[in-house]
């Protein structure tokens, strides 16, 4: 004959005043026709927290259907679509728990590749969560033999500065809807944003330069506040945009910049680069009327672009193969060969428009370099330069130039 264990005499005991407590309190509340079946139902409810120690509060996100798409935005979240199952009830658990701007939140997810993948995926799909920190900033608490984790963000901004930069950011979303005509295209929607950008804000590194915060807020950002706050704007207007980092050839810098979609291609954007002035010779830069905006990073051709930008390996992106929507090619300024005769034509067609700035591309390094011969190093420009002079009945004219060597561009400031 077995003894019985003594662990085991307790545990029946356990099991019997529990059950007899769960009586006792539902008598209080159901007929006895009922009661059977609301303390079974007791029972079950408690029995996963009692047997496995798994909180209520993370029985209840595993229970939630996870939403395929942001319903109460505008975000086309791409880095979402690239997250299995289990990574994408982690993204909604993130984005409610930042949205509401809790200190800590249960996650049902737990190791450290994981959480950090999905919380940078959340950053870069929502340019609008501006108040959470980056990545580098966040902790989380595991528990042994556990498969969810307490995640605490951290947040940036006061709830005060908070309404006041997104105040700000949807002025912006007002402003950049009143410079567009009707019946713009997506073309024209990117376009307007890349110059909005660049004429209302500089490059300039300070304690809100890593977010769209930075170029509503402050009117001063780096490149990830740039690129945050063009991803928001063109969602707001419907353009599909994707935010990107990466690394810069010859540097130990990193990057970020933009996808989007035009005519179901894919185009970068990089209105980061669009504002730097200093390409200009000499003294330019420091001259007002000589601010200009530059859309060599408004569609640049891909493979150009991507000799000094690679995307990061941590997610893949779109590749980028389409030339059609750039800048030059729109505006009949690219060419594929040189010819004087083709460029001189092409300047006083500009001058004739009333350009101040003209400028001009090539598409091979070969006629790139015989205009760079010609119009940089030799004297082609003195006929471009007394054709404008005869125009407006000038004696003399100043004139600066302005060379992208990586994007085969030429410009001219009259």
């Amino acid at each position: 004959m077995r003894k019985r264990k003594p662990w085991k005499i307790i545990f029946i005991i356990l099991l019997v005043l529990a059950i007899s407590l769960g009586v006792f309190i539902y008598q209080q509340q159901y007929e006895s026709s009922d009661l059977l079946v609301k303390v079974g139902e007791g029972l079950l409810d408690n029995a996963p927290e009692i047997f496995s120690g798994e909180p209520k509060e993370v029985r209840d996100l595993r229970k939630q259907e996870v939403a395929d798409t942001d319903t109460e935005g505008t975000s086309q979240e791409y880095y979402f679509g690239l997250l299995n199952e289990e990574e994408q009830r982690g993204y909604r658990e993130m984005i409610d728990g930042i949205k509401a701007r809790k200190k800590e939140f249960y996650l049902t997810i737990y190791d450290d590749d994981t959480v950090n993948k999905v919380y940078h995926a959340v950053l870069m799909d929502h340019p609008e969560l501006f108040w959470v920190h980056n990545r580098k900033q966040v902790y989380k608490t595991t528990f042994s033999d556990a498969n969810y984790c307490m995640f605490s963000p951290g947040y940036s901004y006061t709830d005060e500065e908070i309404q006041e930069i997104q105040a700000a950011a949807e002025n912006a979303c007002q402003n950049v809807s009143t410079l567009l005509p009707e019946g713009a295209d997506d073309y024209e929607k990117a376009k307007t944003v890349y110059t909005y950008l660049i004429d209302n804000a500089e490059y300039q590194e300070s304690e809100d330069d890593q977010s769209m915060a930075g170029i509503f807020w402050k009117k001063q950002a780096v490149c990830a506040g740039y690129a945050g706050a063009a991803q928001y704007l063109l969602e707001y207007l419907g353009v599909p945009c994707i935010y990107v980092e990466g690394s810069t050839a010859g540097s130990t810098e990193g990057h970020a910049w933009n996808i989007i979609t035009l005519n179901g291609e894919y185009y970068y954007f990089d209105a980061t680069n669009g504002d730097q002035p200093e390409f200009l010779e000499g003294d330019a830069v420091q001259l007002a009327e000589h601010k200009t905006i530059i859309y060599d990073y408004l569609c640049p051709f891909p493979s150009e672009y991507e000799m000094t930008y690679t995307p990061s390996e941590e997610f893949p992106v779109p590749e980028c193969t389409a030339t059609a929507m750039n800048f030059y090619v729109l505006n009949q300024g690219c060419f594929d060969s040189y010819d004087y005769q083709e460029i001189l034509a092409y300047c006083q067609m500009r001058l004739n428009n009333g350009a101040a700035v003209v400028r001009f591309k090539f598409s091979s390094q070969e006629a790139f370099d015989q205009a760079k011969a010609e119009w940089i190093n030799g004297d082609a420009i003195q006929e471009a330069a007394r054709y404008y002079m005869t125009l407006y009945g000038m004696s003399q004219v100043e004139y600066h130039y302005g060379i992208l060597e990586n994007l085969k561009t030429i410009y001219y400031m009259f």
